[in-house]
């Protein structure tokens, strides 16, 4: 698959919807942090030192063991990439916006998997950020095939590491394992029966950190809510990764929870809302962002609760790409803020009508 391939299709395998825990659990995602040792972090790193990282990086990646494991690997220049296509990018979970922040674009890069559940992003915060993203809850996959990366990548790359801290980091939160993994939930029972702010509350205190659909700095939208582990340091990376995976399931269990009480105490209201959202979905002419991301969560419950039928959550995510500013730019050209909402209705209208049809 080429890089425009990529960006063209809102599609990602982390979008399936036949993985464990897909219902509640829209994706599991390990990324680890890692320098060079002998060179300046990123922010300090400019010109033809910053250069030479990517080709460091450009060949470690030729290895022939992890092509066998993860097929041809990409390496994407960002400069030689339009804007648009770096943010459908970020949209699809492949890079961060970090990456995108202005200066040193010369010297950065992502290196990405033909099946999209690898990529390696370049002089980002740190020189290397390998990330694994997969669908449903399979933390424990993840962590696997990023600590495979990574071993295969330590053949020819040598990291900044201390026998008394761990791995050095640009940032000191990440230093020790650079491990952060994280989860992403949907939780629109515990977010309608006002039980999330307690949920939220109570994992903050177990070592966990919340943040929005697109990481740090973000807020939550659609009610999905990013859990990710505070402390890289004093614990392995199998801990932290099981630990995540420990609460993530008691969080999936409240939220299993609250999904029965409402269907038990108001089924026809539940009903009601989830089939509206469908319908309009279905309709509309105009779909803001923010009403689109609300839609496509109750239509999402609908599905999971079994009230509507013949719709796949798969699509619901790619919805979800779809309906950001620079994929529909990307399609319509310069819009204003009414044509873009003209044109995410009629794209899905369009989608929808496909997912009946197939």
């Amino acid at each position: 698959m080429t890089i425009k391939q990529t960006v063209d299709n809102p599609y990602s395998p982390w979008m399936d919807d036949d993985a464990p825990e897909s219902d509640i659990v829209i994706s599991s995602r390990v990324r680890l942090a890692r320098d060079l040792a002998g060179y300046p972090f990123p922010h300090l790193l400019s010109g033809e030192p910053a250069e030479e990282i990517l080709r460091i990086v450009a060949d470690a990646v030729a290895d022939e063991d992890l092509e066998r494991r993860l097929g041809k690997l990409k390496v994407v220049l960002l400069s030689q990439l339009p804007s648009l296509d770096r943010q459908i990018l970020v949209d699809k979970h492949l890079i961060s916006p970090d990456l995108l922040k202005a200066g040193n674009e010369e010297a950065k890069g992502v290196v990405i998997s033909e099946d999209e559940r690898l990529s390696i992003m370049v002089n980002e915060e740190d020189h290397l950020r390998i990330q694994c993203i997969l669908a449903g809850l399979r933390l424990q996959d993840a962590y696997l095939l990023a600590d495979a990366v990574d071993d295969g990548l330590e053949k020819t790359v040598d990291y900044a590491f201390s026998d008394w801290l761990g791995f050095l980091t640009a940032c000191l939160t990440n230093i020790g394992t650079g491990l952060r993994a994280s989860v992403m939930m949907h939780l629109p029972a515990l977010v309608a029966t006002g039980a999330i702010r307690d949920v939220l509350s109570a994992v903050s205190k177990l070592g966990l950190t919340v943040r929005g659909l697109y990481g740090e700095g973000t807020e939550a939208s659609g009610n999905l809510f990013q859990l990710s582990n505070q402390i890289t340091m004093g614990q392995s990376e199998e801990e932290i990764v099981s630990n995540l995976e420990s609460i993530t399931r008691q969080v999936i269990n409240r939220e299993r929870t609250a999904r029965r009480y409402i269907f038990q105490q108001k089924p026809e209201a539940l009903k009601d809302k989830v089939s509206r959202a469908y319908g309009i979905l279905r309709h509309a002419y105009l779909l803001s962002a923010g009403e689109s991301m609300q839609l496509l969560s109750d239509v999402r419950l609908g599905v999971d609760t079994g009230i509507i039928k013949g719709v796949n959550t798969r699509m619901l995510s790619e919805l979800m790409v779809i309906s950001r500013p620079a994929y529909l730019v990307k399609t319509g050209g310069r819009l204003s803020a009414e044509e873009c909402d003209i044109l995410r209705a009629r794209l899905f209208r369009e989608k929808m009508t496909e997912n009946e049809g197939s």
